[in-house]
């Protein structure tokens, strides 16, 4: 038997999945008295661990890189053993180990029971949700499922992570009661695909039910979902997102596209109608809701007709939220079996900035219009004079933050009315009403 480490250092990258997979590891390896730091700036420790992402190509270049610098933090003598698990070591397992020796075990997909038999450590079973938030403490993901079903051509993910595999009603709500106990009040529902929850077990949709069960919950005051697939968002879970306050009015709804003919070579079983007929939908029950997309440019044999018609369809729709990425061949996918990867480099990245921008003016503009407005909004910083919040229609990271003055009473975690006095592209910046 090894000597027990005297401190491990984990490194997460990739998606808010994987950020819940390593906050687990982390709690029970502290269960296990060990000194940990996560993310740390400097590469120290008896063992370094990282959970890495393979579902792009600059995501798997970032988890290279990270393992690179941790094998030169190797080769100096400041990190003992190296562990690599995650996406990136599931799809390209026999690669990594024959091209990366000084790495000392490759795992895959999270596995707790192997990651703590790695480490000679036992996991903590007192606790079945165990976690180290490591944020604020305040906002956590909660992961309903994993896998997917669905054949969209450019996505490698259900090839990494199997079909789709619900949780539990009960188990998920276990979950959220725990962690609302410890002093978290928004939780965020991730999955690949959240709306298709529960059809693996029963046979219909019941997002809306585990919706409706979470909101029960005591010490829950914003209930956020991520990632819904279009052709799944029907009126029933429309109507339960309006009419339960504890629910944001937001929906994340990645359509990857919004011509016809590239979405049915995306095999996305949808086409521009459709994804009009579903916003107008949301917006006549929730004129107010949020609405965040993705987009995907320079897909295999977009056009310039095909693309202007993006642009078109994004300067009617005016989205809340709106973030794209430029189109990139993944292996053993159906486009990368299928498609010539056609578009240049430059034109991708012409068309990515030419459809930011216009995303940035609609943002402005939105933006402006709420100057004069109370929202209420949950405070994520504290800094000397400023304080840092979102709106239930943002989510952490990816969306538009308030700027708040701060009078030395605002408290991280808390709500606050908010006036909003003036407004950027990306932020709006206000005073609280009362404390």
């Amino acid at each position: 038997m090894n000597e027990i480490p005297k401190k491990i250092i984990i490194i997460n990258l990739g998606c808010s999945k994987n950020l819940v997979d390593s906050e687990q590891l982390l709690y029970h390896i502290q269960a296990n008295n060990i000194s940990t730091e996560f993310n740390p700036e400097h590469l120290q420790g008896d063992f370094a661990i990282v959970n890495t992402c393979g579902f792009i190509n600059d995501a798997r270049e970032e988890s290279v890189e990270t393992i690179l610098d941790l094998i030169q933090a190797k080769n100096a003598g400041n990190i003992g053993k190296i562990i690599v698990f995650g996406c990136l070591s599931q799809r390209y397992a026999a690669e990594l180990a024959s091209e990366l020796p000084e790495v000392d075990c490759f795992i895959g997909n999270y596995d707790l029971e192997a990651l703590m038999q790695e480490l000679e450590l036992k996991a903590d079973n007192r606790s079945v949700f165990g976690r180290t938030i490591t944020n604020s403490g305040h906002y956590a993901y909660v992961k309903i499922a994993e896998g997917c079903n669905r054949k969209c051509s450019f996505c490698a993910i259900p090839s990494i992570k199997g079909n789709y595999i619900s949780r539990s009603i009960d188990s998920i709500a276990e979950e959220v009661q725990y962690l609302t106990e410890r002093g978290v009040s928004e939780i965020m529902l991730i999955a690949q695909d959240s709306s298709f929850f529960g059809y693996d077990r029963y046979k219909q949709h019941m997002l809306p039910t585990l919706l409706k069960e979470l909101v029960s919950i005591k010490n829950l005051h914003w209930l956020r979902v991520h990632y819904l697939y279009p052709n799944a968002v029907d009126k029933q879970l429309i109507e339960t997102i309006a009419t339960e306050p504890k629910i944001c009015n937001y929906y994340d709804i990645p359509f990857q596209h919004a011509n016809t003919q590239v979405l049915k070579r995306m095999r996305r079983n949808s086409n521009q109608e459709k994804i009009i007929k579903l916003i107008n939908n949301i917006r006549s029950v929730a004129p107010d809701a949020a609405i965040r997309t993705t987009m995907i440019v320079g897909y295999p044999g977009e056009t310039r007709s095909e693309f202007n018609d993006l642009i078109k369809f994004v300067r009617k729709i005016q989205f809340d939220r709106l973030g794209a990425f430029t189109y990139s061949h993944e292996e053993n996918t159906y486009a990368a079996k299928n498609h010539r990867d056609s578009v240049t480099t430059s034109v991708k990245k012409s068309r990515l900035n030419r459809l930011m921008t216009l995303q940035q003016s609609i943002s402005l503009e939105k933006n402006l219009s709420k100057i004069g407005k109370t929202i209420e909004v949950i405070v994520d910083e504290v800094q000397k004079d400023t304080a840092i919040g979102r709106s239930q229609y943002d989510s952490v990271e990816v969306d538009n933050e308030v700027i708040i003055e701060n009078s030395g009473q605002l408290k991280v975690g808390n709500y606050y009315n908010v006036e909003i006095e003036m407004a950027s592209d990306y932020e709006l910046f206000g005073k609280v009403l009362e404390y």
